[in-house]
Protein backbone atom coordinates (compact mmCIF):
# COMPACT_ATOMS: atom_id res chain seq x y z
CA UNK A 1 0.00 0.00 0.00
CA UNK A 2 1.25 3.44 -0.81
CA UNK A 3 2.33 5.67 2.02
CA UNK A 4 1.62 8.83 0.02
CA UNK A 5 3.95 11.63 -1.02
CA UNK A 6 6.96 12.73 0.98
CA UNK A 7 9.57 15.32 0.11
CA UNK A 8 12.18 13.28 2.01
CA UNK A 9 11.54 10.04 0.11
CA UNK A 10 13.27 9.01 -3.08
CA UNK A 11 10.48 7.71 -5.31
CA UNK A 12 12.92 5.95 -7.63
CA UNK A 13 14.45 4.11 -4.69
CA UNK A 14 10.95 3.14 -3.53
CA UNK A 15 10.11 1.80 -6.98
CA UNK A 16 13.32 -0.21 -7.29
CA UNK A 17 12.64 -1.66 -3.83
CA UNK A 18 9.10 -2.86 -4.53
CA UNK A 19 9.51 -3.68 -8.22
CA UNK A 20 10.80 -7.26 -7.71
CA UNK A 21 8.21 -7.88 -4.98
CA UNK A 22 5.07 -7.06 -6.97
CA UNK A 23 2.63 -9.95 -7.37
CA UNK A 24 1.93 -9.50 -11.05
CA UNK A 25 -1.36 -11.09 -12.10
CA UNK A 26 -1.79 -13.92 -14.55
CA UNK A 27 -3.72 -13.22 -17.72
CA UNK A 28 -6.01 -15.63 -19.54
CA UNK A 29 -6.62 -13.36 -22.51
CA UNK A 30 -6.41 -14.92 -25.94
CA UNK A 31 -3.48 -14.04 -28.15
CA UNK A 32 -4.30 -11.21 -30.55
CA UNK A 33 -6.03 -12.34 -33.71
CA UNK A 34 -5.07 -11.63 -37.29
CA UNK A 35 -5.57 -8.25 -38.81
CA UNK A 36 -4.39 -4.78 -37.86
CA UNK A 37 -4.90 -4.00 -34.18
CA UNK A 38 -6.76 -0.83 -33.25
CA UNK A 39 -4.49 1.89 -31.93
CA UNK A 40 -7.08 4.64 -32.16
CA UNK A 41 -7.20 4.61 -28.37
CA UNK A 42 -3.74 6.14 -28.04
CA UNK A 43 -4.35 8.59 -30.86
CA UNK A 44 -7.66 9.65 -29.33
CA UNK A 45 -6.05 9.97 -25.89
CA UNK A 46 -3.29 12.29 -27.07
CA UNK A 47 -5.67 14.31 -29.25
CA UNK A 48 -8.24 14.90 -26.53
CA UNK A 49 -5.80 15.50 -23.68
CA UNK A 50 -3.52 17.90 -25.56
CA UNK A 51 -5.21 19.06 -28.73
CA UNK A 52 -7.51 21.69 -27.26
CA UNK A 53 -4.75 23.44 -25.29
CA UNK A 54 -1.63 22.66 -27.34
CA UNK A 55 -2.29 21.89 -30.99
CA UNK A 56 1.40 21.90 -31.88
CA UNK A 57 2.27 19.60 -29.00
CA UNK A 58 -0.54 17.26 -30.02
CA UNK A 59 0.86 17.02 -33.55
CA UNK A 60 4.32 16.28 -32.16
CA UNK A 61 3.15 13.49 -29.85
CA UNK A 62 1.08 11.93 -32.63
CA UNK A 63 4.12 11.94 -34.90
CA UNK A 64 6.13 10.32 -32.09
CA UNK A 65 3.38 7.71 -31.71
CA UNK A 66 3.73 6.88 -35.40
CA UNK A 67 7.49 6.43 -34.87
CA UNK A 68 6.93 4.17 -31.87
CA UNK A 69 4.41 2.01 -33.71
CA UNK A 70 6.71 1.74 -36.73
CA UNK A 71 9.54 0.61 -34.44
CA UNK A 72 7.18 -1.92 -32.85
CA UNK A 73 6.17 -3.26 -36.26
CA UNK A 74 9.85 -3.90 -36.95
CA UNK A 75 10.12 -5.88 -33.71
CA UNK A 76 12.77 -3.60 -32.25
CA UNK A 77 13.95 -3.94 -28.67
CA UNK A 78 12.86 -1.17 -26.31
CA UNK A 79 15.84 0.93 -25.25
CA UNK A 80 16.66 4.43 -24.11
CA UNK A 81 18.06 5.30 -27.54
CA UNK A 82 14.75 4.31 -29.12
CA UNK A 83 12.80 6.35 -26.59
CA UNK A 84 15.10 9.34 -26.99
CA UNK A 85 14.32 9.39 -30.71
CA UNK A 86 10.60 9.57 -29.93
CA UNK A 87 11.16 12.17 -27.22
CA UNK A 88 13.06 14.48 -29.54
CA UNK A 89 9.90 14.57 -31.63
CA UNK A 90 7.64 15.00 -28.61
CA UNK A 91 9.62 17.98 -27.34
CA UNK A 92 10.61 19.28 -30.78
CA UNK A 93 14.24 19.43 -29.67
CA UNK A 94 17.48 18.23 -31.30
CA UNK A 95 18.31 16.00 -28.33
CA UNK A 96 16.61 14.50 -25.28
CA UNK A 97 19.39 13.13 -23.08
CA UNK A 98 19.00 11.30 -19.79
CA UNK A 99 18.48 13.79 -16.99
CA UNK A 100 21.58 14.83 -15.06
CA UNK A 101 19.97 16.06 -11.81
CA UNK A 102 17.27 14.74 -9.46
CA UNK A 103 13.78 15.27 -10.81
CA UNK A 104 10.40 16.17 -9.34
CA UNK A 105 6.80 15.55 -10.36
CA UNK A 106 3.27 15.91 -9.01
CA UNK A 107 3.84 19.56 -8.18
CA UNK A 108 7.03 18.66 -6.35
CA UNK A 109 5.42 15.99 -4.17
CA UNK A 110 7.47 13.16 -5.68
CA UNK A 111 11.26 13.25 -6.03
CA UNK A 112 13.40 10.95 -8.17
CA UNK A 113 17.02 10.53 -7.20
CA UNK A 114 19.95 9.99 -9.52
CA UNK A 115 22.45 7.35 -8.34
CA UNK A 116 25.48 7.00 -10.66
CA UNK A 117 24.12 3.84 -12.30
CA UNK A 118 20.58 5.13 -12.94
CA UNK A 119 20.80 5.07 -16.78
CA UNK A 120 22.12 1.49 -16.73
CA UNK A 121 19.35 0.40 -14.34
CA UNK A 122 16.78 1.98 -16.61
CA UNK A 123 18.18 0.21 -19.67
CA UNK A 124 18.08 -3.10 -17.83
CA UNK A 125 14.47 -2.55 -16.81
CA UNK A 126 13.45 -1.67 -20.36
CA UNK A 127 15.03 -4.90 -21.61
CA UNK A 128 12.60 -6.83 -19.38
CA UNK A 129 9.66 -5.68 -21.49
CA UNK A 130 10.07 -8.96 -23.39
CA UNK A 131 10.41 -11.18 -20.30
CA UNK A 132 8.95 -14.48 -21.54
CA UNK A 133 7.50 -15.74 -18.24
CA UNK A 134 5.43 -12.64 -17.48
CA UNK A 135 2.05 -11.90 -19.06
CA UNK A 136 1.86 -9.08 -21.59
CA UNK A 137 -0.38 -6.75 -19.51
CA UNK A 138 2.02 -7.07 -16.57
CA UNK A 139 5.06 -6.37 -18.72
CA UNK A 140 3.33 -3.39 -20.30
CA UNK A 141 2.26 -2.02 -16.91
CA UNK A 142 5.73 -2.48 -15.46
CA UNK A 143 7.37 -0.72 -18.40
CA UNK A 144 4.92 2.17 -18.12
CA UNK A 145 5.73 2.54 -14.41
CA UNK A 146 9.47 2.17 -15.06
CA UNK A 147 9.35 5.24 -17.26
CA UNK A 148 7.24 7.21 -14.78
CA UNK A 149 9.46 6.49 -11.79
CA UNK A 150 12.88 6.55 -13.43
CA UNK A 151 11.71 9.85 -14.93
CA UNK A 152 14.53 9.71 -17.50
CA UNK A 153 13.86 12.95 -19.36
CA UNK A 154 13.91 16.53 -18.20
CA UNK A 155 10.38 17.00 -19.56
CA UNK A 156 7.53 14.99 -21.04
CA UNK A 157 7.91 11.80 -18.98
CA UNK A 158 4.19 11.08 -18.76
CA UNK A 159 4.03 11.20 -22.56
CA UNK A 160 7.15 9.03 -22.78
CA UNK A 161 5.56 6.45 -20.49
CA UNK A 162 2.44 6.30 -22.66
CA UNK A 163 4.53 5.89 -25.81
CA UNK A 164 6.46 3.05 -24.20
CA UNK A 165 3.17 1.39 -23.24
CA UNK A 166 1.88 1.72 -26.80
CA UNK A 167 5.14 0.26 -28.12
CA UNK A 168 5.11 -2.81 -25.84
CA UNK A 169 1.52 -3.64 -26.75
CA UNK A 170 1.97 -2.93 -30.46
CA UNK A 171 5.07 -5.09 -30.71
CA UNK A 172 2.92 -8.09 -29.79
CA UNK A 173 -0.09 -7.05 -31.85
CA UNK A 174 -2.34 -6.33 -28.88
CA UNK A 175 -5.14 -3.84 -29.53
CA UNK A 176 -6.03 -1.05 -27.15
CA UNK A 177 -8.87 1.15 -28.31
CA UNK A 178 -9.55 2.76 -24.93
CA UNK A 179 -6.75 4.52 -23.07
CA UNK A 180 -8.54 7.10 -20.92
CA UNK A 181 -9.37 4.54 -18.17
CA UNK A 182 -5.62 4.34 -17.46
CA UNK A 183 -5.54 7.93 -16.22
CA UNK A 184 -4.80 7.86 -12.50
CA UNK A 185 -2.12 9.12 -10.15
CA UNK A 186 0.52 6.43 -9.62
CA UNK A 187 2.81 6.28 -6.59
CA UNK A 188 6.19 4.59 -6.63
CA UNK A 189 5.69 2.62 -3.41
CA UNK A 190 2.25 1.25 -4.32
CA UNK A 191 2.74 -2.42 -5.18
CA UNK A 192 -0.99 -3.13 -5.16
CA UNK A 193 -1.60 -0.22 -7.51
CA UNK A 194 1.00 -1.58 -9.93
CA UNK A 195 -0.69 -4.99 -9.98
CA UNK A 196 -4.10 -3.34 -10.41
CA UNK A 197 -2.78 -1.44 -13.43
CA UNK A 198 -1.79 -4.76 -15.02
CA UNK A 199 -5.29 -6.15 -14.33
CA UNK A 200 -6.87 -3.10 -15.94
CA UNK A 201 -4.62 -3.38 -18.98
CA UNK A 202 -5.60 -7.02 -19.38
CA UNK A 203 -9.28 -6.09 -19.29
CA UNK A 204 -8.81 -3.32 -21.84
CA UNK A 205 -6.74 -5.48 -24.21
CA UNK A 206 -9.26 -8.34 -24.03
CA UNK A 207 -12.22 -6.02 -24.60
CA UNK A 208 -10.52 -4.33 -27.54
CA UNK A 209 -9.67 -7.66 -29.15
CA UNK A 210 -13.29 -8.78 -28.81
CA UNK A 211 -14.53 -5.59 -30.44
CA UNK A 212 -11.92 -5.91 -33.20
CA UNK A 213 -12.88 -9.56 -33.82
CA UNK A 214 -16.56 -8.65 -33.89
CA UNK A 215 -15.83 -5.97 -36.47
CA UNK A 216 -13.95 -8.43 -38.67
CA UNK A 217 -16.86 -10.87 -38.53
CA UNK A 218 -19.54 -8.30 -39.36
Amino acid sequence: MTSGPSHDRDALADWLRIRPQISWPCWSGARPGSGAPAYDGFRDFFTTTRGSRDAGGARQILTALDLALADAAQGRQLSFDLMENWQRTVLHQPSAPFRTVPAFAKDGRERYGLPPNTPAWFESCLSESTQPDLALPSRAARTYLDVLFFHPFEDGNARAAMLALAFVLAREGAPLDQVHPLQATRWADDADGAADLAVLLGILVTAAERRLSSGRQS
